[in-house]
């Protein structure tokens, strides 16, 4: 959990009918960001029993060489599973959404960008109630530019707006795996017996930037023209590439020591 109020400076805004968030990491707590960001960066690339099985079999170095093999080296990869990081954990801390499945987990290679929708939330229905999904796009960038967030639009819009087939397919087959079947279910009834509409998703771009992310999320929703619900949060770290550099180094470190 990365208690995102207790590190930042908080400001949110109504654009329409819509709401835009922005979090700028507060004066003096760099540090507190940066060792709670590396405490949960691990999680996300093998689970917690995985890690905990190593560490009791083969000890805490087998346990850092094992997240070296998982951990990317470039530069332009850390800085998008680091804000794939962050969107997750946003989403379970702060929306009435969760983000059931890392998938950074799953990744094919650990140089390799993983392709489809960057997270998906889920919200299960009360009685009476359908599914709901939370579709986000998460963009990580040093200085954050209008083609970006373009690019986060255009992405939202694919598949008319809803989570992809493969993403849900995806989705619940790893829930299986992990022995929630009951959520399982309701994904793959909601995909392939009763159909999902736009009323049953919300849309969210999550960025991360070392400028001020405000003006270029408020331009998107104001120009945003469809029916999907939206939302748009913005976290802003000046420090941005060095911070990302220190929280991987650091993965490493708290392992090995």
């Amino acid at each position: 959990m990365l208690s995102f109020s207790d590190w930042s400076q908080e400001q949110h805004e109504e654009v329409g009918a819509y709401m835009l968030r922005v979090f700028t990491v507060a004066e003096g707590h760099h540090d507190t960001v940066r060792n709670l960001v590396v405490s949960v960066v691990p999680e996300h690339y093998a689970s917690p029993e995985h890690l905990a099985r190593l560490f009791q079999r083969l000890g805490k170095e087998a346990v850092a060489d094992f997240l070296r093999t998982k951990l990317p080296t470039k530069t332009s990869l850390r800085s998008g599973d680091l804000g794939e990081i962050f969107a997750t954990e946003y989403i379970d801390e702060r929306t009435e959404f969760s983000a059931p499945v890392k998938r950074l987990r799953w990744k094919d290679h650990r140089e390799m960008a993983m392709r489809g929708d960057d997270v998906i939330g889920v919200c299960l229905p009360e009685d009476g109630e359908r599914i709901r999904f939370l579709k986000v796009e998460a963009k990580s960038e040093a200085s954050l530019k209008t083609r970006t967030i373009e690019k986060a639009r255009g992405a939202l819009d694919g598949d008319d707006g809803l989570p992809s087939n493969h993403a849900l397919s995806f989705i619940s087959q790893r829930l299986l795996e992990m022995g929630q079947e009951n959520l399982a279910d309701a994904i793959d009834s909601a995909q392939l017996i009763d159909g999902i509409v736009t009323q049953q998703v919300h849309h969210m771009i999550f960025s991360f930037s070392g400028n001020d992310p405000a003006g270029f999320l408020k331009t998107d929703l104001e120009n945003y023209k469809g029916s999907m619900a939206q939302q748009s949060v913005g976290l802003r770290i000046n420090e941005h590439q060095d911070f990302i550099a220190s929280v991987f180094d650091g993965v490493i470190e708290s392992d090995e020591s």
